[in-house]
């Protein structure tokens, strides 16, 4: 299995929001202080009758990050993931979220994601969506590295997280 496209280098870092990466992915860095940024528009199709955003909507928005912070810190594509480490996907297990403020059509936001934290298996997912630079909705969700069973290939079993992932998520 190769990590050749991990790290890549023309990437944004949350720390004084600079361009690029200071130094090379490193195993033993502490933090996972990498965010990802998404401008988009709300479109008529994520709004109740009211014209604000259905609360269902921002998780749907959460996955969008996390996949997208996902291709950013790792230079896979999404659908990529799997071959790549040899993993079914990562599987969401646990999601919430804090509703601040509304987000109505025709609104531009932008929604930060970051990983808050790596365990051997499992990891948690910060998103803010801040509209007219306001927070707007908190959320986390918390999802599983997942391959499947080796014994069972109809279930699917967490597998550990690899050093080279998660080092790529360091500043």
């Amino acid at each position: 299995m190769s990590y050749a496209r991990l790290c890549p280098f023309d990437i944004k870092l949350e720390a004084g929001l600079r361009s690029g990466r200071d130094k090379q992915c490193g195993a033993n860095d502490p933090m996972t202080n990498f965010v990802n940024r998404r401008q988009f528009m709300i479109e008529w199709g994520h709004c109740d009758p009211a014209g604000i955003v259905f609360n269902s909507r921002f998780f749907e928005f959460f996955d969008w990050g996390t996949w997208t912070l996902f291709e950013a810190a790792l230079g896979v594509k999404p659908h990529e993931l799997g071959p790549t480490f040899g993993i079914m996907g990562i599987p969401l297990v646990d999601a919430g979220a804090r509703f601040l403020a509304p987000a109505r059509f025709g609104d531009v936001v932008e929604l930060t994601s970051r990983v808050s934290e790596f365990r051997r298996s499992s990891f948690d997912v910060e998103h803010q969506l801040l509209v007219h630079g306001a927070l707007a909705v908190e959320g986390k969700e918390t999802r599983v590295w997942a391959a499947r069973d080796a014994a069972d290939p109809s279930k699917i079993k967490s597998q550990p997280i690899p050093p080279e992932v998660t080092a790529c998520f360091a500043v």
